[in-house]
């Protein structure tokens, strides 16, 4: 495999990282949408450029070492393994994944272009001053 393939197989496994592990337990749309908030924020020059980045920003210690639970993302410094344990679950998000990037870079994004989410049963400080644009599932949708 090329070191092309390699890399954007890596940035593929990010994002069904972030799919399995925020959304699997939603409709495809909902995997779908969290999937398209990590792409927009890609296009986001406030945002790091690549979907492992955006997926991975966390505050760090002086180490590197991610923050318990002051990531982007919660299940990346949540203190639990962050290995796919349904195979099904997991097969599903890479395939949800590949068709996010696929319908994104043609133009398609379900959220309208959000770069912000949260579960409907938690209220972030910043949701007030955002845009919100509608619910998926459990997740509510926002652009700043």
């Amino acid at each position: 495999m090329s070191l092309v393939a390699l890399a954007l197989t890596a940035q593929l496994e990010c994002l069904a990282l972030n799919a399995y592990f925020e959304a699997r337990n939603q409709s495809y749309s909902g995997q779908m949408a969290v999937s398209h908030v990590v792409l927009n924020r890609v296009d986001d020059p406030r945002f790091p450029n690549n979907i492992c980045d955006v997926v991975k920003q966390a505050q760090t210690d002086s180490n590197g070492n991610p923050l318990r639970h002051r990531c982007q993302f919660s299940w990346y410094c949540d203190g639990l393994s962050d290995t796919p344990k349904n195979r099904a679950a997991w097969d599903h998000a890479m395939l949800v994944a590949q068709e996010a990037v696929y319908l994104h870079q043609n133009g398609f994004d379900l959220t309208l272009g959000a770069d912000h989410y949260h579960a409907k049963n938690v209220s972030p400080h910043w949701a007030p001053h955002m845009d919100y644009l509608m619910q998926i599932d459990d997740h509510l949708f926002y652009r700043d």
